[in-house]
């Protein structure tokens, strides 16, 4: 007999209410929130994901991988648009996503758990406040399970931050984390950015471009949880090449498009 699958920490263990989400700015305009849940066979993860994140979603949007299990049929259920990606990876279903959605606002969130959708309002209010054009949840403010246990988790945690700090010392911003896969974005934004990378190295690519195009980008503190079912298919010897390139490419050689450049220089501040 199947053994039920476990919900994840947030959703069984955390106290903290939901946070209103407030979509009216300061000019008296409602913004529009697509919520878009990149996805390959989360059957077991994804309902509580897609409970939490209704909420505060005007559209919800899942990227499905071309799934084997009953992801698609499941998201479903929650009223999702349910679209198929090319193929490629997470990064290819976040440019379908960013492509196919309607929203002022975008929100990325894993489908695995191992983000608190609880944490999407703080995301989306510095862009509706217009304090930011786009806002990345940090693993360094606001904790992670699993960064620091083994040697696979302390090689990621390693490489992150020396591309981190390269980001930081070249460009004279601050941030703390550069590869999470949870933000909020304005959706010009992420289409005047072109994105290009096919997997997770699209989140490096999303901040190095935002912050050299001369966006404002804004850090909030998010933890990530172990996700509550399987396990990651992110190996590090996989893809350390390829985010080696990207990460030189993208902060060296790659130059902002004129039209995209901005009479401010680029900000990157951290939100307590």
């Amino acid at each position: 007999m199947a053994r039920a699958p476990q919900l994840p920490h947030w959703y069984t263990g955390a106290d903290r209410k939901p946070t209103q989400l407030r979509p009216l700015g300061s000019d008296g305009r409602r913004h529009r929130i697509s919520v878009i849940v990149p996805t390959r066979n989360e059957e077991a993860n994804i309902r509580p994901v897609l409970e939490w994140t209704v909420p505060y979603a005007d559209e919800l949007l899942v990227v499905d991988g071309h799934s084997t299990d009953a992801t698609r049929e499941i998201a479903a259920q929650f009223g999702a648009r349910v679209l198929l990606d090319n193929g490629r990876g997470k990064g290819d279903a976040i440019r379908v996503g960013i492509r196919e959605a309607t929203g002022d606002i975008l929100v990325f969130i894993d489908a695995d758990g191992s983000h608190d959708p609880r944490d999407i309002p703080a995301l989306v209010q510095p862009i509706v406040d217009g304090l930011a054009d786009h806002v990345s949840g940090s693993r360094m403010l606001g904790g992670s399970d699993e960064l620091h246990a083994t040697l696979h988790q302390f090689v990621r945690l390693m490489g992150s931050q020396i591309i981190t700090l390269s980001v930081n010392y070249t460009q004279g911003v601050r941030l703390t984390d550069c590869q999470n896969g949870f933000r909020a974005i304005r959706r010009e934004v992420a289409l005047a950015l072109d994105l290009r990378e096919d997997i997770t190295t699209i989140e490096q690519e999303m901040v190095i471009k935002t912050v050299r195009s001369g966006y404002r980008l804004v850090e909030v503190p998010t933890h990530e949880y172990v996700r509550a079912n399987g396990e990651s298919r992110f190996r590090v010897r996989e893809v350390w090449l390829r985010y080696v390139r990207s990460w030189l490419y993208y902060l060296f050689l790659w130059r902002p498009p004129r039209r995209q450049a901005l009479s401010n220089p680029a900000t990157a501040v951290s939100r307590p």
